[in-house]
């Protein structure tokens, strides 16, 4: 046992450490002592949000920049450099993102010595799959609503109305921590949840509606993006341009878009996906039956990786999401979701290549950055087909999948170790 122990606190230290070396590169790399190579990433924060920053100040939201496109509570961290005066807009946001990330390290620590089974899988995802995405993790807010999200799912089997909360605080910032309610098993834990995210969002919107004007302004903008170069639609295009397509890629609605014959064709395309996908989803929860202590993890991980797999607009960012609410999956050994988690780690190794590293490859779209595309958006399709077919098998009587009459089964009860049983009734 005394053998043990040490063992443990060892890979506890070198989790940490690893952790320790790879954010101090990402801050070298933000702050310009060493240059990423490829692209440069640090424009949204010295440009776009800074420009933001002094919009929202001023008390209204960017009612005619067309890059907002984020729901209001996404204000409060474009304002949240303010809590650091003695630092510039960038530096102040650079060193809260870092915070975000050690927050997420913190708690994925904090749980495995929880559940005292000496598991750092989660704690490893974590620092491995934000290794492999790069420092573009500093240099956007999403590392923050990971953050958000991944308190939101940790805290759903004991504490559901502090999950929904978190939820709907997630979702006010950038809508998909909704997701994350997705699995709750059938009963009082979900009216929780479900109704204090309902509650927490209604309340933040109607204060910003309310304190400041233009808070509803991003459905408009959102709605009226096209294809973005690295969405799993794009690729249609980028092979088009190699036999005669004639379109052209051009900045629209803050990002590198197709712009030309039957891109709108396309774009539609990408949003019945998602709404195919929404369908499945609302399938599984008819039928699922079968609920242990990881579907909620597992359940909300497919959910996010079909729509972020299906969207018109796949950023280098998004796999931050990933990568945070596999890491919850990990946390359990019951969870059907580490081939799924491991092929996104892969898919975010091929991000980085393709951005920032080789991104005019894929804005040319020449062979090494359609080749890049390629496989990275193979990686998620593969990877969100592996999701939702491990949960429908996990959760999902034969039975039921059938569209037979089913069997009563014994109801157990929710316990973060053991299994959970719900029965319709």
């Amino acid at each position: 046992m005394h053998i043990v122990t040490n063992t443990h606190i060892s890979s506890r230290s070198w989790a940490v450490i690893v952790w320790v070396l790879t954010r101090t590169a990402f801050l070298l790399f933000v702050f310009e002592v060493v240059r990423f190579p490829g692209q440069y990433i640090a424009n949204d924060v010295s440009s776009i949000y800074h420009g933001w920053y002094g919009v929202l100040r001023g008390g209204t939201f960017p009612l005619h920049d067309v890059t907002w496109q984020y729901p209001p509570g996404a204000a409060l961290v474009v304002l949240s450099p303010g809590l650091l005066p003695f630092l510039g807009y960038s530096a102040a946001f650079f060193w809260l993102a870092f915070l975000a990330d050690a927050v997420v390290l913190g708690v994925l620590l904090r749980d495995s010595a929880v559940r005292r089974s000496g598991r750092l899988a989660a704690v490893w995802v974590w620092v491995g799959g934000v290794t492999l995405l790069g420092p573009i993790v500093y240099a956007r807010y999403d590392v923050m609503v990971t953050a958000v999200g991944v308190l939101a799912l940790l805290r759903f089997p004991r504490r559901p109305r502090a999950a929904g909360l978190l939820a709907g605080f997630g979702a006010m910032l950038k809508v998909w921590p909704l997701l994350l309610l997705i699995g709750a098993p059938r009963g009082r834990s979900t009216r929780r949840s479900w109704l204090t995210a309902a509650a927490t969002m209604a309340v933040l919107a109607l204060a910003f509606h309310l304190a400041m004007p233009g808070s509803m302004s991003f459905l408009t903008f959102q709605r009226e993006r096209g294809t973005e170069v690295e969405s799993l639609g794009a690729m249609v295009f980028h092979l088009g341009r190699h036999l005669g397509w004639h379109g052209t890629v051009r900045m629209n609605y803050g990002s590198m878009e197709f712009l030309g014959p039957h891109v709108h064709l396309v774009s539609t395309a990408a949003m019945a996906l998602s709404v195919l996908a929404f369908g499945w989803l609302l399938l599984w929860r008819l039928r699922a039956r079968t609920f242990t202590v990881a579907t909620p993890y597992d359940a909300a991980f497919a959910a996010l990786l079909v729509f972020t797999t299906t969207s018109r607009v796949i950023s280098p960012q998004y796999m931050v999401w990933l990568i945070g609410i596999g890491a919850v999956c990990v946390t359990l050994r019951e969870s059907v979701m580490r081939r799924p988690v491991a092929l996104v780690l892969a898919a975010t190794l091929f991000t980085t290549l393709e951005f920032p590293v080789f991104f005019s490859d894929v804005v040319a779209s020449d062979k090494l950055g359609v080749a890049l595309l390629l496989v990275r958006n193979g990686l998620l399709v593969l990877a969100s087909l592996s999701a939702c077919r491990r949960l429908w098998a996990a959760t999902v009587p034969r039975r039921a999948a059938r569209g037979l009459p089913e069997r009563g089964m014994p109801a157990a009860r929710d316990d973060r170790t053991s299994v959970l049983t719900s029965t319709s009734r």
